[in-house]
């Protein structure tokens, strides 16, 4: 493995090739790729015509899901190793590696090539189109596919914090969005939800992460970055506004910082408990409307969190979506499930993804409004990104 990554001549090759000539120097009889599409729903092979498999309901998926080694014997004879791909904390996809015998060898040397293809799809994605339709499986509205070109991974994390997100309807989003992104000191995350479901809604929603990012990236405050996005909305898109989220949560200390502009305020879970009232406050009027009303600077709210607190933001479309009852998911039942996979050991972003399919499954794929749910962990004692 160490003379194929320090041959220069392979580093242009495709996945395939990449894949096929490295399982067969690591003495693997075959080595499938399979990357999960955009709903996490399926596992699609990206380097062989076998079918795609179901994150429910297969080893394939479990392997997913648990991020854990499954292996099965086949009755013809060898073995096969479900291995999954993870980018940092970022859930890819899954690894099946064929061998006879599946010795501790074998393994380590699956997890080597296991975290090749990790880095091979995360360097590549970006420009190879061939990843993304294997990781889609409808055809994306304008809107969605602009704003879907500004979010950050899903899930990003350290052995300090671990934020995770999942933004619904995947193909026809309008105006949610969510960030995060991380510094040596500071996970920096966010939830905006930009007002209408059209084209409109998009850019604001996409105007606002850039103008969050761009000042940001300078190290400025978080007002300096509220009043980044009133200033670019009030300039390039005056009748368009935004309700956010926006907070900075010091990895050392705890410290959470974040400033409400209109937005449902965020939920805290201490102790697998919901903590009633603890992140609200009086919030500030939407993005881009100070800028042409007000010149009062932005307000800053701060809290401490204990080692395990959970931060949930979100959109009042998860809220308001119908459960299986035909009521109103509400904030009780939402923070209820968290709480019930947290304490079955559930990861983080495995929680997410079930919640929002169940909220999906239930009115047939068709949400009222767009949902987005972000969640962050501030864990300074434990170790291993992307656990729950």
């Amino acid at each position: 493995m160490g003379e194929f990554l320090a041959d220069p001549e392979n580093l242009p090759l495709d996945l395939a090739t990449s894949v096929a000539r490295s399982s067969k120097a690591l003495g693997f009889a075959n080595a499938v790729v399979y990357l999960a599409d955009l709903q996490q729903r399926r596992l699609t092979p990206l380097n062989s015509a076998a079918p795609a498999l179901p994150v429910d309901g297969s080893l394939a998926g479990w392997s997913y899901r648990t991020q854990s080694l499954r292996v099965e014997e086949h009755h013809h004879g060898g073995m096969t190793a479900w291995l999954p791909l993870v980018d940092g904390a970022e859930r890819l996809g899954v690894l099946a590696v064929a061998a006879p015998v599946l010795d501790p060898v074998a393994l380590r040397r699956g997890r080597t090539l296991a975290a090749l293809c990790a880095m091979m799809i995360t360097s590549k994605r970006a420009y190879k189109d061939s990843f993304v339709r294997r990781s889609r499986t409808d055809s994306m509205t304008l809107p969605a596919e602009m704003l879907r070109a500004y979010l950050p991974p899903r899930t990003i994390g350290t052995t300090h914090a671990l934020s995770t997100a999942v933004l619904e309807p995947a193909y026809e989003i309008g105006g949610d969005a969510f960030d995060h992104a991380l510094t040596d000191t500071t996970l920096h995350a966010g939830v905006l939800d930009a007002v209408g479901h059209n084209l409109a809604s998009g850019l604001t929603a996409v105007v606002s992460l850039a103008a969050a990012r761009n000042t940001r990236r300078t190290g400025a405050d978080l007002p300096d970055l509220v009043k980044a996005v009133d200033t670019a909305l009030s300039q390039w898109l005056p009748d368009q506004f935004c309700t956010a989220v926006l907070t900075q949560l010091e990895l050392a200390t705890g410290r959470l910082r974040w400033i409400n502009c209109g937005h449902p305020p965020p939920l805290l879970i201490r102790n697998r408990q919901l903590i009633a009232g603890a992140l609200e406050r009086d919030p500030e009027p939407p993005m881009g409307l100070p800028a042409i009303f007000s010149d009062i600077p932005r307000h800053v709210h701060e809290t401490s969190l204990e080692p395990g607190d959970r931060v949930l933001m979100y959109t009042d479309g998860v809220t308001e979506a119908r459960s299986a009852d035909g009521g109103q998911l509400g904030l009780e039942r939402f923070a209820d499930y968290v709480i019930r996979a947290a304490a079955a050991g559930e990861l983080a972003a495995e929680t997410l993804r079930r919640l929002i399919h169940s909220l999906l499954d239930t009115q047939d794929h068709r949400l009222r409004d767009d949902a987005t749910i972000l969640m962050f962990e501030w864990r300074p004692q434990t170790n291993g990104a992307g656990r729950g």
